[in-house]
């Protein structure tokens, strides 16, 4: 009994051995206080991350990869494009456009009143009311157009395929830079236009301008070929200046009549004040000259 006892007591003041769950736990909590310790020392002498951005660059940079990739000066709505520009005028009164233009001909829209060109013999844009067959003097206008006079902004817009598009400015040249005249486009005709078709296809019949609610602007009516048949000015609701009628071929015209010249003008019949042949020959003028029967004999 007595030696049993003696062997006990001396087992007791031995090292502690892991055979239990305290003696487990205990140790688990010395280690985790050293740890702590030594993570407090070395931030005690780890020098701190310093944020050298401002707070708000990194939100503006976030902005910045959301944008839109920068389009490329050299493409325009899914065409290649070339730069040119024209000047024209001395020192004291230079006038410069740039523009966009294609390197391969694409056809202008067959019922755009007007088509815009570069010609490249001249140097300088040109209006068609048809399409050219010289497509390697003619270049198709199409990308941003800017007009300068003595380095000030006087017009400026936008080219579909030879059309004008989109938002279209004119400024006058002087301290203010006066804004003039603003109209939007959708390829060559104005965007609020109301655009009627012959039956179910896509030959335009009508397009009738309005703006701000009423009917305002240049009025087209087309053959079903294609062809401008009627062409003439609204203001208010009302036709006025001269009316025209084509032929259903080449452009050629017809028929010239006046109205008033203002809606503010007083009302009257329309009359006839100038009459073509099929060729393009003037055969009737108001007040000049009248050739209609020998024209008609023929």
């Amino acid at each position: 009994m007595l030696i049993s006892v003696m062997l006990l007591s001396l087992g007791s003041c031995g090292q502690p051995q892991w055979n239990s769950d305290y003696n487990l736990d205990m140790a688990r909590l010395k280690e985790s206080s050293k740890v702590k310790t030594d993570a407090l020392a070395s931030a005690d002498t780890t020098l701190p991350t310093v944020e050298k951005r401002n707070p708000l660059e990194e939100e503006i940079a976030e902005k910045k990869k959301k944008r839109k990739v920068k389009r490329s000066k050299r493409e325009f709505l899914g065409y290649k494009i070339k730069r040119g520009y024209t000047k024209t005028g001395g020192r004291y009164k230079e006038t410069i456009e740039t523009f966009g233009y294609l390197p391969e001909h694409q056809e202008p829209n067959e019922y755009a009143p007007y088509k815009y060109y570069y010609d490249t013999k001249k140097s300088k844009l040109a209006r068609s009311g048809s399409n050219v067959e010289d497509t390697d003097r003619y270049k198709v206008l199409h990308g941003p157009y800017k007009k300068t006079l003595n380095d000030e902004v006087v017009e400026e817009g936008y080219f579909y395929v030879g059309t004008k598009h989109l938002r279209w400015e004119k400024y006058r040249n002087n301290d203010d830079h006066t804004l003039v005249d603003k109209e939007h486009y959708d390829k060559g005709f104005l965007r609020d236009a109301v655009v009627t078709y012959y039956g179910d296809t896509k030959k335009i019949k009508e397009v009738i301008p309005y703006e701000y609610g009423e009917v305002q602007g240049t009025y087209y009516r087309f053959y079903e070929n294609g062809q401008l048949e009627w062409s003439g000015q609204y203001q208010k609701g009302r036709k006025i200046g001269v009316w025209i009628n084509y032929y259903d071929f080449r452009n050629r015209r017809h028929y010239e009549f006046q109205y008033p010249e203002t809606a503010y003008d007083a009302p009257h019949e329309p009359y006839l004040i100038k009459e073509y042949d099929r060729h393009a020959t003037p055969i009737y003028e108001r007040g000049k000259f009248d050739k209609r029967e020998q024209a008609s004999s023929k």
